[in-house]
């Protein structure tokens, strides 16, 4: 169950940057890539391996 929640929540704050980038939202950019990084981190402690591109992965 924890895990697809975080699945959804990655899903829409996926969402939510595209389109804050879409917009020109330079803040909603800033707010939703670290909304995806901090679920993918998230993830990572509690051992479930979420699919990410390497600018998602905050490092």
């Amino acid at each position: 169950m924890f895990e697809e929640e975080l699945r959804e929540q990655l899903a829409q704050a996926r969402l939510a940057l595209a389109a804050a980038r879409e917009a020109g939202d330079d803040d909603g950019v800033e707010a939703y890539r670290g909304r995806v990084t901090a679920l993918i981190r998230i993830a990572g402690h509690h051992g479930i391996d979420l699919p990410h591109t390497e600018d998602e992965d905050g490092d």
